[in-house]
């Protein structure tokens, strides 16, 4: 269903990450509105405000400390104003406008990307070779684990099976006068721990 603010962008000729640079470029500030979800935590910074000594009831509205300095408003400590996850309230909406901070921005984003007859969300053209390896090598442990349980040998398994073989050899050696080299620092750990 394509439903919304959606648009296609066709791309023959570059990647992923050059269309991500040139919407990136794009974002444009927005004022917060009231009922909007924020994004991102706001303080209001202690000091002044630039407000003239007449708007002191706003504030006292939404108890915020104020003190007028050199005929304006000036806040006397930090006050939080938006929490992330919460909607804006009318009269914060109302105050960051009367400040004129725009604490929101919008712009377009890449959500999902068609390639080669497949629909897949952009996050993951965002995995690096590092993840990749680390997905591939968990895996990798996986199967080895998997097929020492079951009794059948796999490449992956066998350098469990050699040093399991290695710690029963070490085992029943260690109390007989019978030594290789390899074995020589484990007999030697046993005679003076």
């Amino acid at each position: 269903n394509i439903r919304g603010n959606i648009g296609f962008i066709f791309a023959t000729n570059c990647v992923l990450d050059d269309i991500r640079e040139v919407l990136g470029k794009h974002v444009r500030d927005s004022a917060a509105k009231s009922g909007q979800m924020a994004k991102a935590n706001l303080s209001l910074p202690a000091g002044p405000t630039g407000m003239d000594p007449s708007q002191t009831a706003f504030f006292q509205a939404l108890n915020i400390g104020t003190k007028i300095v050199k005929g304006q408003i000036e806040l006397v400590s930090e006050f939080p104003i938006l929490k992330q996850g919460e909607r804006v309230s009318p009269s914060s909406a109302i105050l960051l406008a009367k400040l004129g901070i725009r604490p929101f921005q919008y712009g377009m984003e890449v959500e999902q990307v068609f390639q080669d007859g497949s629909v897949f969300p952009a996050a993951v053209l965002d995995i690096s070779d590092d993840v990749l390896i680390q997905k591939f090598m968990s895996g990798i442990a996986n199967m080895a684990a998997f097929s020492r349980e079951l009794g059948i040998p796999t490449e992956a398994g066998l350098p469990h099976a050699f040093g399991n073989a290695f710690r029963n050899i070490a085992a029943l050696v260690a109390d007989i006068d019978f030594t290789f080299k390899e074995v020589e620092e484990v007999k030697k750990f046993l005679a003076d721990p």
